[in-house]
């Protein structure tokens, strides 16, 4: 099996993992939480999101959450700016880097963001034009890549149709998603194989959901073609609104562990990612369901 020597590990949870949660999290909590996971090794963290608070109310704290952190030198500071009313409280706030979103089926897009494909690029474009003129870096993330809660499997002609209309807009990096959990192994690399056609390797990244268990599966099957940036969610927290049946992320922890299994390097502590993760769970008052977590509260 041949293996990248190193990966980078995105961490998504106080955002993708947060925004799907019912226990409200106190902003403090929050803001604590984040400065652990910059102690741990992580070095790119997803914050929060500048989203109308009506939409996400677990995340109506963005600005404050986004104010309150410690800064880390050499950590990136992330959060999702849906639009220009968006951008002027991500601007305010001064993070290093915007993510913007959206879909590669036009029914999920419809639900996510109200409108349809060709009708959001408009708007992603204001956005990244004003994120670029700025200094900021922007990353991008398109959903339902494998599979659709409502028209299901993917068309990849038209995964890879967004995926470059996004990047020929300025974004870095794109981020390719496993929304509601139904890839496996085989069709990740078949969905690779298209992709690394037009793209390069280096501007993707790989981020699935565990709705059916197969999130690692997919990670060594996204390894094997050369692919070297995850997103995680620590603890496994996480989920779409609006895609039904969606459970959480790929578990950051689950994800090192393995990864250090495997000989490949992180850079991240793999200790204070574990407290890290249960500072979390205690907070949100039930065991996280990362297996890393389960083996941690069984002892």
């Amino acid at each position: 099996m041949q293996l990248p020597n190193a990966v980078t590990i995105k961490e998504v949870g106080p955002r993708d993992g947060l925004q799907n949660e019912k226990t409200v999290i106190a902003t403090s909590d929050k803001i604590e939480w984040i400065n652990r996971l910059s102690r741990t090794g992580v070095k790119h963290i997803e914050v929060t999101s500048f989203v109308n608070p009506k939409w996400i109310p677990p995340l109506a704290d963005s600005f404050e959450v986004a104010t309150g952190i410690e800064r880390v030198e050499g950590v990136t500071y992330s959060a999702l700016v849906p639009n220009m009313r968006g951008m002027e409280g991500f601007l305010k706030a001064n993070l290093d880097e915007v993510a913007v979103f959206m879909s590669a089926t036009e029914a999920h897009n419809l639900k996510n963001i109200n409108k349809s494909i060709d009708e959001t690029f408009p708007v992603l474009k204001e956005v990244i034009d004003e994120a670029l003129k700025n200094g900021k870096r922007v990353r991008g993330y398109v959903s339902t890549i494998f599979g659709c809660p409502y028209e299901g499997t993917t068309d990849v002609k038209q995964a890879l149709y967004v995926s470059q209309k996004l990047l020929d807009l300025g974004i870095h990096e794109l981020s390719l998603g496993d929304t509601i959990g139904v890839a496996n192994p085989v069709q990740v690399q078949q969905v690779l194989e298209v992709f690394l056609k037009e793209i390069a390797g280096d501007k993707l990244a790989m981020h699935f959901h565990d709705t059916r268990g197969m999130a690692l599966a997919n990670v060594v099957a996204s390894l094997q073609m050369g692919m070297t940036t995850f997103d995680g969610a620590l603890g496994g927290l996480g989920g779409c609104p609006y895609a039904p049946g969606a459970s959480g992320n790929v578990a950051t922890d689950d994800l090192v562990h393995m990864l250090h299994g495997m000989g490949l390097q992180t850079g991240i502590d793999e200790g204070a990612l574990i407290a890290s993760a249960q500072f979390m769970q205690e907070k949100i008052g039930r065991p996280l369901p990362s297996h890393t977590l389960q083996t941690v509260n069984a002892c």
